[in-house]
């Protein structure tokens, strides 16, 4: 029988009245200046864009849309519409207006946010006429319906509504590796659940200190950033851009955070920028001054701080955890799906090893189907895909059991390594079956390739088609190729006969969001990639060299 858990806005009321004026969020305005909302602040605005938002007489239960970057007001929007008996609907900030008609429309939307945006001119296209648009206090240019300033012209509620707890809180939808998106309901015991079982995991309280930086409309941030700062008290610092994102850190110096295998790539390129890895691989290794060389190296970063460090959303190679673990910091795993709120497994201080995730978070109860499939069941498990009932029962089985569609293995104490993605795998033409993720997994371990790719559908092997760091695209190609010839010798070493790559290609594209190679998330879109490069598939299969850069 599971323990009570209490739901997301008992639990901020609770904080409003026992602390109204500590810091909450803290947001950068511009010219190095920052804002600080006490839960009080945050509380009376909420209460003054809930009186407004039900004076607009929707029928309860509407769904209400947030487009937004991460900021203060994100989080007040959101708390709002929950108090106003609503739904909210998240859109990522960087979608295509065609994305934005389709989350719009297909999630029927009857209002629309409009906060902090670099591209709002491309996507308010998306906007379908009639849908009147609210601005948030950090908006872009445009023409909008209503303000922020008009909300907070409304008096503040007085009660303290209390959805019930089957009640749908949130659709998330999800950011579309495999197609269109789907919309993720969740209700306010799914949120509840996860949230107070996630941070009983590492003892954060009110004088933890997050940054907010991935996207909010993302499960893992709303999860571990609102919601976690809702239950424990943390204060949450945002981030401005990319430009002023160190400044950022180093201002929050946050004592926990999630990042994405990608961000932790990038702190790690970040600090080879200024010095050369061998110099500090050296120093790293020399006793007693090596600690101190780690907590500096931490310090410039921000990060020195941090007692829990988190990542997830993709494998993470095992040289970069290595790495930090030099530096001082434990970087643990987690995972977890949209679908179940992102609670599912985790690697906790002390139980690591090397290769595997972690074990079930509590409560979670798995299994491993006759396919190899990884099943999951918790009260973290979505209600469903909003307005897809065939989605949902292909999702969702008989007896509550969330498809993850990841292929994956136990061992004898519960923790959890994933072996591919079921819809993955491809054949080659000799009639044999490759999970890509793993081998992907091996060739990013080398601090050259920002991206990789493999793929082998119909070819005699497979190919790894990479793309290189900005770090280090000057450096002569000469060395890249020895280094990139020695990476496909030992990655193929480990590999059964049948996986091993026939060669690696260095493309020459950027694989980013605004031009379709990723999703939101920064994972990589495989249908994408393979029609952009399919057609010469062959040709690089035919060519002779174990390097070759597309030309």
């Amino acid at each position: 029988m599971s323990a009570a858990f209490r739901l997301p806005l008992d639990v901020f009321y609770e904080r409003e009245a026992r602390h109204p004026r500590q810091r909450f969020l803290v947001q950068p305005i511009g010219g190095g200046q920052v804002e600080a909302l006490s839960w009080a602040d945050v509380g009376h605005q909420a209460r003054c864009a809930a009186h407004w938002l039900r004076a607009r007489e929707l029928p309860a239960g509407s769904h209400i849309a947030l487009i937004s970057k991460n900021c203060a007001h994100w989080i007040i929007a959101d708390l709002a519409i929950w108090m106003a008996g609503h739904v909210s609907v998240p859109l990522y900030p960087n979608l295509t207006a065609e994305s934005v008609a389709q989350v719009l429309t297909h999630s029927e939307s009857a209002l629309a946010f409009i906060g902090k945006l670099d591209d709002w001119a491309g996507m308010s296209q998306g906007v379908p006429a009639g849908l009147p648009t609210i601005s948030l206090p950090l908006h872009p240019p445009g023409e909008f319906d209503f303000s922020w300033a008009d909300l907070q012209r409304c008096s503040p509620i007085q009660d303290d509504p209390r959805p019930a707890a089957e009640q749908l809180a949130t659709i998330i939808y999800t950011s579309g590796t495999t197609g269109l998106p789907k919309g993720v309901m969740h209700s306010f015991a799914n949120l509840g659940f996860a949230t107070s079982r996630g941070t009983q995991l590492f003892g954060l309280n009110e004088n933890d200190r997050l940054l907010s930086y991935l996207p909010l409309c993302h499960v893992a941030e709303r999860m571990f950033v609102e919601l976690a700062s809702i239950y424990t008290g943390q204060t949450v610092f945002f981030a401005e851009s990319l430009d002023t994102f160190i400044t950022d850190l180093q201002r929050a110096r946050p004592t926990a955070m999630f990042g994405v295998p990608r961000i932790w790539t990038k702190f790690q390129m970040g600090v080879y920028s200024k010095i050369p890895a061998q110099r500090l691989d050296f120093l790293l290794g020399l006793p007693f001054i090596g600690k101190r060389v780690g907590h500096k190296v931490l310090a410039g970063l921000g990060l020195d701080a941090l007692r829990v460090a988190l990542s997830g959303a993709a494998p993470v190679p095992q040289t970069l955890l290595a790495w930090y673990q030099k530096l001082g910091l434990d970087v643990l795993e987690v995972y977890g799906m949209t679908e179940g709120c992102g609670y599912s497994h985790i690697c906790l201080p002390g139980r690591y090893k090397q290769g595997w995730i972690g074990q079930p978070c509590p409560e979670v109860e798995v299994r491993i189907a006759e396919t190899g499939e990884v099943q999951v069941r918790s009260q973290a498990n979505m209600l469903g895909y909003f307005k897809e009932p065939q989605k949902t029962a292909e999702t969702l089985t008989a007896d509550g059991f969330l498809r993850t569609g990841d292929k994956g293995e136990q061992d004898s104490e519960g923790r959890l390594r994933l072996t591919g993605r079921l819809k993955e795998i491809f054949k080659t033409s000799k009639g044999k079956y490759v999970a890509p993720a793993p081998i992907e997994n091996r060739l990013a371990v080398h601090s050259r390739i920002e991206q990789v790719c493999v793929v082998g559908d119909g070819l005699s092997a497979p190919l790894g088609l990479c793309v290189l760091s900005m770090v280090n695209q000057q450096e002569p190609r000469a060395s890249l190729h020895a280094s990139l010839e020695k990476l496909l010798e030992e990655v193929n070493a480990a590999l059964d006969k049948h996986e091993r790559l026939r060669r690696l290609v260095v493309v020459k594209d950027n694989w980013a969001v605004d031009n379709g190679f990723l999703t939101p998330t920064l994972k990589i879109k495989r249908n994408v990639i393979e029609d952009r490069y399919g057609a010469r598939f062959e040709e690089w299969s035919a060519r002779s060299e174990a390097v070759l850069w597309q030309d």
